[in-house]
């Protein structure tokens, strides 16, 4: 069976609008998670990598992104797990950076390579006075922060 460009297209669509479920604010797309979409023989391949090995939202992701193919008219999907190349911020897009801002949540540096920070920019006030109270927040990808400035605490998506 010969694969249509619309079937690919469509099917990336579909599995790029699944929502990670510990950040609902962004997509697999943006979080970068979404790694590959292929479709052959009427069947669609999937590649997600976690933002680290253990994510426990990777079966939610992986049902998610069977259920959005199937709802796009695509019956027989597999997703697969892939660790290498590892995730790293650097896969957030603009947007997501955005969307993470928006949401409450520091986004990681800007691309490139992970520089020595003295603080956290606070996504409430933008005040650089910031101090990290645990390194692990309400996920491992993340670390909570509380700003002296605004006195709000909040999330750290963490630069990997």
């Amino acid at each position: 069976m010969v694969t249509h460009h619309a079937d690919a297209g469509r099917a990336w669509s579909a599995a790029a609008a699944v929502v990670d479920p510990e950040v609902p604010v962004l997509s697999i797309d943006d979080l970068g998670v979404l790694r590959e979409v292929t479709v052959s023989n009427g069947g669609v391949d999937v590649v997600i990598t976690p933002t680290y090995s253990g994510c426990p939202a990777m079966d939610a992701i992986r049902e998610d992104v069977v259920r959005a193919l199937a709802s796009a008219g695509f019956a027989d999907v597999r997703v697969r797990l892939v660790l290498s190349p590892a995730w790293t911020t650097d896969w957030i897009s603009a947007a997501g950076r955005s969307a993470l801002k928006d949401y409450g949540i520091a986004p990681p540096s800007a691309a490139g390579p992970v520089r020595l920070s003295l603080s956290v920019k606070c996504p409430h006030c933008g005040s650089l006075d910031t101090r990290e109270v645990a390194h692990f927040g309400s996920t491992s990808c993340k670390a909570l922060f509380v700003c002296t400035g605004c006195g709000e605490p909040f999330d750290h998506f963490k630069a990997l």
